[in-house]
């Protein structure tokens, strides 16, 4: 659907801060998440984990557990079924281990038990027998031939030939003569890159609550970003039809992409239909750190020439992803979102997808671009420095705009990069002085979001209110946006609109919340439901009027001749056809179903200054300023939100976050004692700007907004302590430790 008149009337609901539909339930504690829902003669669930980063399973022995009373049923892999698709069979193994354990809290056996205290003891008795193996857990060092091989025989035909067996597909992105590029150059510097592995940190830990019969018919209960694809997974993970399971996702406790898979929603329905009884499974935090989906760890050599007045003459990266111990694509999205930002005549990225001993990989807002992004930044930021170039005009001279042939392919078109770049140098923060042992840092993010399947169904009730079920859950207030959205196009006060999250079996099939998809391609969806409504009420008002149907226009929430010739009928309010539905032909409604494309990319940029302590590497934020294109905001509330949270999230993993493993290959600090994410006092108030350059592929000009704010942020912070500090930090988390290291060494 192309951006049509719509985007440039006046608004009357959209931009407007409206009160959050679930504010009060979840203040209020009214609100269902995924633990608080019970079932009469429910059982607990719980799982034994892997004390190993790699080992094979030689044999399993439960008969102790199965003799303890009141436990209730024991599963292990082979209670599971064997889908024919490796996408599927990796799930299966990863909610549990089927011939090698392979990472430390690998899941290996479940138990559904009276209680805790018993599901507990029962775990003690299950007796495994391990033949401990070597393990890897460094993406260089995963890629060595004399590697430890984490799985056999899982790359596909894009891996270079002789890679590692750790080494599971390739990606190259690029266009022009990089040599010929190079050589045009005044400067060039080439440097190489690390980031940590970091988890998204919700506060919700997974739960569920699964119920299946032995005739192969379900219910689940969990917290997720999409319950079809739950129900989806669990239907071949299990082995039963998808229409048999029904799947309703409760509200969310934070997943930032970290939901959009299973880790225990199989085990607790094969529980289920073991024992006969409804199994609640409910991970604890050391379990969601060791055994859920963190972010790939990454390596990469960024190589950049640039010429005396700042314009870029040729680019390269080399970005290598290890993603756990299953294969994953994200390096894929990283080579892709590393130039995305720049005009470039020579570019190349080349990326390598790894297997290590970890937790199998789980997205992370934008997943793959934070790490790439960071590399590239850092080097642009360096290569200013070097020619003594003010970093926001070199990064205009190069800014990818409408025309612009992408790094990874595509031609842009209308995109917001210059109009967020020229907001950040007219902004009072560019400017500000800067004190001792203080930097300002600079990055430019991309992302490039993502429509997908949706499905849309508004209902005029007979008070003339409207009801609105979609099949996404709320991540991120979509439900206030959704709404919005229909009230604009019907006229009719936001109060007037409730929306709904529906389970799998109430409406056609939608992908999962991810991909800044949801408000872009939901509320498309909804604005084409609502005028197929608009349409159905103008035919009854026109066999009201006795005229064509032609001749009636919906103008203000009401119908009205739509001219001088069709007659002189009052106008028809919604809520006066409404409460006549019944005399008029029936119920009114409004459905919507689409494959949506025309997402349109997205792009921010971040300022940041930070002060390093001298003595102790310790880096204070001191100001943070967002500017991202959100092309139309529907609530800037939400908008603001999404860019401040990506932001935080950010911060944490520049300055703090990191998946710590010892030698043994185990995880040293599953907790958030140790895991430390920013709290309030370690932040500054962080300030929004919001442009809206509309996207041409949504009616209303919208774009998704909430994964590019996770983008910029480590290099903003990388180039700003480094300014500090006055020395190139290379390698993230940037801890006092690592910052006064290298601090000393530069002397």
């Amino acid at each position: 659907m192309p951006l049509d008149q719509n985007s440039k009337r006046d608004f009357k609901v959209i931009g407007k801060r409206v009160l959050r539909p679930d504010g009060i339930d979840k203040v209020t504690g009214k609100a269902m998440y995924g633990a608080d829902m019970t079932a009469p003669g429910m059982l607990v669930g719980r799982i034994l984990r892997s004390p190993h980063a790699h080992a094979r399973i030689v044999s399993i022995d439960t008969s102790a557990a199965e003799a303890l009373k009141g436990v209730k049923a024991i599963v292990i892999n082979a209670d599971l079924a064997n889908p024919e698709d490796e996408f599927f069979a990796d799930i299966r193994d990863n909610c549990l281990a089927r011939e090698k354990v392979l990472y430390d809290g690998h899941a290996v056996a479940a138990v559904a038990a009276v209680d805790k205290a018993t599901a507990k003891s029962a775990l003690r008795l299950i007796k495994v027998k391990y033949e401990v193996l070597p393990h890897v857990t460094d993406v260089d060092e995963a890629m060595k031939a004399d590697a430890p091989v984490v799985q056999e025989g899982r790359a596909d035909e894009s891996a270079p030939a002789g890679s590692s067996q750790n080494v599971t597909s390739h990606f190259e992105f690029g266009h022009g003569d990089l040599d010929a590029g190079f050589a045009k150059a005044d400067k060039i510097i080439e440097r190489s890159f690390k980031t940590a592995a970091t988890h998204q940190g919700y506060i919700e830990p997974h739960a569920c609550l699964a119920s299946l019969g032995s005739d192969g018919r379900g219910e689940l209960w969990c917290c997720t970003q999409g319950q079809y694809n739950v129900r989806t997974i669990c239907s071949e993970v299990c082995g039963i039809e998808a229409s048999q399971l029904r799947v309703t996702a409760s509200e969310i406790g934070g997943g930032f992409g970290g939901k959009t898979t299973c880790f225990i929603e199989p085990v607790a329905l094969a529980l289920s239909r073991k024992s006969g009884k409804p199994v609640k499974l409910v991970m604890t935090r050391e379990e969601v750190f060791r055994a859920t989906g963190p972010t790939v760890s990454s390596s990469t050599d960024v190589k950049i020439g640039m010429t005396s007045n700042g314009r870029i003459t040729a680019a390269q990266a080399k970005l290598r992803y290890q993603g756990g111990a299953f294969p994953c694509g994200t390096v894929e999205f990283g080579a892709q979102a590393a130039f995305a930002a720049y005009d470039l005549e020579a570019v190349q990225t080349l990326g390598w997808n790894v297997m290590t001993n970890r937790p199998k990989e789980a997205a992370y807002r934008a997943p793959g671009a934070p790490m790439a992004i960071f590399a590239v930044e850092s080097v642009v930021d360096e290569l200013c420095q070097e020619l003594g170039l003010d970093p926001l005009e070199t990064r205009l001279k190069n800014a990818a705009r409408k025309g612009t042939l992408s790094s990874y392919g595509p031609t842009f078109n209308d995109i917001g990069l210059v109009a967020t770049l020229e907001a950040a140098k007219a902004h009072p923060h560019y400017t500000a002085p800067l004190g001792e042992n203080q930097g300002r840092g600079l990055s430019c993010g991309f992302w490039f979001n993502f429509g997908g399947n949706t499905c849309v169904s508004l209902n005029i009730n007979p008070d003339g209110t409207v009801g609105v079920v979609e099949g996404n859950p709320d991540i991120g207030g979509s439900r206030a946006s959704i709404s919005m959205m229909a009230a604009e196009e019907l006229g009719i006060p936001y109060e007037k609109v409730r929306t709904v999250i529906t389970d799998t079996n109430s409406l056609g099939f939608n992908d999962v919340t991810d991909g800044s998809r949801v408000t872009f391609a939901v509320g498309l969806a909804t604005i084409k439901a609502a005028r197929a409504a608009i349409d159905n009420m103008c035919e009854r008002v026109a066999n009201i009027w006795g005229i064509d149907r032609d001749a009636v226009e919906w103008v203000d929430g009401a119908a009205q001749p739509a001219g001088p010739n069709a007659g002189s009928h009052p106008p028809m309010s919604l809520a006066e056809i409404a409460a006549v539905a019944d005399q008029t032909g029936g119920p009114i409604a409004g459905h919507h179903e689409v494959n949506a494309d025309g997402a349109g990319v997205s792009f921010g940029v971040h300022l940041c200054d930070t002060e390093v302590d001298p003595e102790t590497g310790a880096t204070k934020i001191l100001r943070y300023t967002v500017f991202q294109d959100a092309g139309r905001a529907v609530h800037p509330d939400y908008v603001e939100g999404q860019m401040q949270g990506g932001s935080v999230q950010g911060i944490g993993w520049a300055l703090n976050e990191e998946y710590i493993y010892g030698d043994d290959g185990r995880l040293q600090n599953a907790g958030f004692l140790d895991y430390r994410v920013p709290v309030a006092s370690d932040l500054p108030p962080i300030e929004t700007v919001i442009l809206e350059i509309p996207n041409p592929g949504h009616p209303y000009g919208v774009r998704g907004v909430g994964e590019t704010s996770i983008v910029p942020p480590l290099a903003a912070i990388a180039n700003a302590v480094s300014r500090a500090a006055g020395v190139r930090m290379t390698e993230l988390p940037i801890s006092p430790p690592k910052l006064l290291k290298a601090m000393s060494e530069r002397g």
